[in-house]
């Protein structure tokens, strides 16, 4: 699997797979610093935006294939990134013919205690 180049801008990689959907990895780094300590924001809400794409792309190569352009996103944060590595996990809970909403997970070192959680939904353009 290919993420986009902001995803590895960020450094992230595509660590497993877990239930069928990539688990992205974001390293802790320079790249990815907010307040001394944490992890950005705005890398996190990056993050739970990348697993979603990654879960949605895997679910739409399953059906032919097809182009995605995102109509709302929203994140709740939870708790503070830390500094260690991040993971994310995204999760199709429709696909339609034109419309697919998603769920992003993020966490550090255990996932029953996300960091943060995204709702996103994408317009789909299929061939």
């Amino acid at each position: 699997m290919t993420l986009p180049p902001y995803a590895a801008l960020l450094g992230m990689t595509v660590e497993d797979q877990a239930d069928g959907a990539p688990v992205l990895l974001l390293p802790f780094g320079e790249p990815v610093l907010g307040r001394p300590g944490f992890v950005h924001g705005g890398a996190i809400a990056g993050l739970l935006e990348m697993a979603a794409i990654a879960a949605l792309d895997q679910a739409l190569q399953a059906e032919g294939g097809g182009r995605i352009k995102p109509i709302t996103v929203t994140v709740d944060y939870m708790r503070g990134g830390r500094e260690r590595p991040t993971r994310g996990i995204g999760t199709v809970t429709r696909l339609g013919t034109r419309i697919a909403n998603v769920e992003a997970v993020a966490w550090q070192e255990d996932r029953t205690r996300p960091i943060a959680a995204a709702r996103l939904n994408y317009l789909i353009e299929r061939p």
